[in-house]
């Protein structure tokens, strides 16, 4: 590992895949701002990771609001300095009903919290990044396997997803001539709140419901130390994590 700490910044840190990478990081030796909407979860999240004094930042901010999220990138400089990693990771879904069904304003807050904040955090990232000395660093966009295949009654969430593809593929690319590598990792049924109910049953595309297999969260940390170690020559393009036997290859 590098002789001084690098430093991450995890969006969405409080809970689920955001709160295992934060403190996955933080266990790893990184330097971690942790953000998120509430502060408390960020708190007890550094105080079950045990991180050392100086070691974590816990900053309420919400990825929607551009003024927010440039408040917290100023915020990661001023108090680290620099930074190496983004993991964009915050998100939401709107509720599971027919797509006609669905209002301008539920369609708006997922698009506002999946792709314009993870925009809104690239952008940021990218400037610092691509100014501090040594410069450089690694952006990991959290993908999910609906940007491959949707779930019935799910069009505002996989179509975002599917967009994130598009926005890593061209941050990919254009953050090449600033040393800036992007990634995403698509995952499948970890076992957080938010996947709970995929224990008890969730509909499928031939109209059935059928409870489907979970893994463990601490799989998707440890890949994202693992992209995240990575020397910057190097990247992991897009990983697929899933539980082994969840319908996707071969859905429907």
């Amino acid at each position: 590992m590098p002789t001084t700490p690098r430093v991450a910044l995890v969006t969405g840190a409080g809970s689920g895949i955001g709160l295992a990478a934060a403190q996955a990081l933080l266990r790893h030796g990184y330097r971690v701002v942790l953000a998120g909407r509430r502060l408390d979860p960020l708190e007890q999240a550094i105080a079950g990771a045990a991180a050392a004094p100086g070691q974590a930042l816990a900053v309420t901010a919400d990825v929607s609001d551009e003024a927010s999220v440039v408040a917290l990138f100023q915020r990661t400089r001023e108090v680290f300095g620099r930074l190496d990693l983004l993991f964009n990771n915050a998100g939401t879904g709107a509720p599971a009903i027919p797509l006609e069904d669905l209002t301008l304003a539920q369609w708006r807050a997922v698009v506002d919290i999946n792709l314009t904040g993870a925009f809104l955090c690239t952008r940021e990232a990218i400037r610092l990044m691509k100014a501090q000395t040594p410069r450089g660093g690694r952006i990991i966009n959290n993908g999910s396997i609906s940007a491959h295949a949707p779930r019935p009654n799910s069009a505002p969430y996989t179509a975002t997803k599917h967009a994130i593809s598009g926005l890593t593929k061209s941050t990919s690319l254009d953050g090449r001539r600033h040393d800036i590598a992007c990634s995403q990792i698509d995952i499948g049924n970890a076992a957080t709140e938010l996947a709970a109910k995929m224990a008890t049953g969730v509909p499928q595309a031939n109209g059935s419901i059928a409870v489907e297999p979970l893994m463990d969260v601490a799989h998707v940390a440890s890949a994202i130390v693992y992209m995240a170690d990575l020397p910057l020559d190097a990247n992991v393009q897009f990983m697929t994590l899933m539980a082994t036997k969840m319908p996707y290859v071969g859905r429907g």
